[in-house]
């Protein structure tokens, strides 16, 4: 089969070569080093700096506020865990327990499909049973992506017209910018799985309630939460018609600023309402925190984006760059003290790309000047130009097929595999070298008249 192949290429060469062209434009077009070859169009194996070497896991996250390590991990991390063993393809699980949250780690077999084992994950945690979990807990799935899908940090600053940092702001004011504003945006970008905020202060209502008044009014704790939560509502009331005109009716009632929860009522006596601001102080704070981010000695707000599973990771970068082009004309100024006029800038903090970059130049500067030493010691070694330049050809020729299996096989362009492309580019070289030599040996040490004949045959096959 395979010589009946190799002749029908020799007889149709107008095949060969349209085929061969057909190989080296889609070659072209699947290369990861981003030629730009005028109309034909552009699709990248997917590039990154490192390979992906991580296990095939999914995590399942769980919070519960104000609860300690020991009782995360009896009421919520041991019960999910056994439970979560079921799924079909599990090797594997892993669970760590802190204070107020639980993070469980399921290890899938390699051969099990991504978005399956997630699909799997999420059908097991619509059907918990009852009294599994506490009362009010709902455990969640992480993000689609992998270990390594971290691929651009930023900072959010505030900088005057040339770029110089300015401060005059405080770091929750710039927490909400990134969490209602920039967060948003960048979500929406093509390939990014989640992003997720680090540092400043979430800003909250806090009451701070005195247990003396409390006393005096015999007000229970829990009466103060139910009238917080109730003050915090809107309520409908049907509608009603005036002149042939339909009008909604509804209560306003949802918390807007810090006197809407000192006038909510929580109890009655002697027909007297005692309000919140009766018995307690209400202001705006910050959350509670576990962490923050810090920056050359410096508190700072930021943002990590995380790359999608299966997304090109360079790809998502310029994603994410041209959608903070976008944004960046939206986000706050105020004028400082001093008189100076301060924007909100997004300043790259972790940018992989570079990295990227810096892998592909390398390789692709190896590959290209080891194809043409490669070109130069065959022609030196074979010593017959026809023969040079047939083997030299295989060799660029070789390396973009591999592009094309790459593109289609799910394999990244990263150092290790263009490494081996590197490697593998001596290995066809010698069997290209020792084929032709044989064949050119044996025409040399041919009879004469066997020389005659295949001059007459390959003259009349021309």
């Amino acid at each position: 089969m395979l010589n009946r192949i190799i002749k029908y290429f020799l007889e149709n060469k107008l095949v060969t070569v349209l085929v061969l062209t057909g190989f080296v434009a889609w070659g072209i077009i699947t290369a990861p080093f981003g030629w730009q070859v005028g109309v034909l169009p552009s699709d990248p194996v997917p590039v990154d700096a490192i390979p992906d070497i991580g296990e095939n896991q999914q995590i399942v996250f769980t919070q519960w506020q104000g609860r300690s390590p020991q009782d995360i991990e009896d009421q919520i991390s041991y019960p999910l865990t056994t439970y979560l063993l079921g799924i079909p393809g599990v090797k594997s699980i892993r669970s760590s327990s802190i204070f107020g949250f639980s993070s469980i780690y399921i290890i899938f077999s390699e051969d099990v499909e991504f978005y399956w084992s997630r699909s799997r994950i999420l059908e097991k945690l619509s059907s918990l049973p009852s009294g599994l979990l506490p009362d009010g807990v709902q455990p969640s799935l992480g993000p689609d992506a992998t270990a390594l899908g971290q691929v651009y940090w930023y900072t959010i600053e505030g900088r005057d017209k040339n770029g110089n940092p300015t401060g005059g702001w405080d770091l929750h004011e710039i927490r909400t910018v990134q969490d209602f504003y920039v967060k948003y945006g960048l979500n929406a970008t093509e390939g990014v799985s989640e992003v997720a905020s680090i540092g400043g202060f979430v800003q909250e209502y806090q009451i701070d309630v005195n247990p003396d008044a409390l006393k005096a009014y015999d007000i229970p704790l829990h009466r103060v939460m139910q009238a917080v939560q109730k003050s915090n509502k809107d309520v409908g009331a049907k509608t009603i018609e005036i002149n042939q005109a339909e009008y909604l009716v509804r209560g306003l009632g949802y918390v807007k600023k810090v006197e809407d929860i000192e006038k909510a009522v929580v109890a009655v006596q002697d027909n007297v309402p005692v309000r919140i601001k009766d018995i307690g102080v209400v202001s705006l704070g910050p959350a509670t925190r576990r962490g923050l981010l810090d920056k050359d000695g410096a508190e700072v707000v930021g943002g990590v984006v995380v790359a999608r599973y299966g997304a090109n990771p360079l790809q998502v970068i310029n994603n994410v760059k041209k959608k903070i082009k976008e944004i960046a004309p939206g986000l706050p100024q105020k004028i400082l003290a001093d008189g100076r006029e301060s924007q909100l800038t997004i300043v790259p903090f972790y940018d992989r790309s570079e990295l990227i970059y810096e892998t592909l130049g390398t390789l692709e500067e190896a590959i290209s000047l080891q194809v043409l030493i490669t070109i130069l010691v065959v022609i030196v070694m074979v010593y017959n130009l026809r023969a040079s330049f047939l083997i030299s050809s295989i060799l660029p020729i070789a390396v973009l097929m591999v592009f094309i299996a790459m593109r289609y096989f799910g394999v990244d362009a990263n150092i290790v595999a263009l490494s081996g492309i590197a490697i593998a580019i001596g290995t066809m070289v010698d069997l290209g070298v020792i084929l032709s030599e044989n064949i050119i040996k044996h025409i040399d040490e041919a009879p004469r008249g066997q020389k005659l004949i295949d001059t007459i045959y390959n003259g009349a096959s021309e």
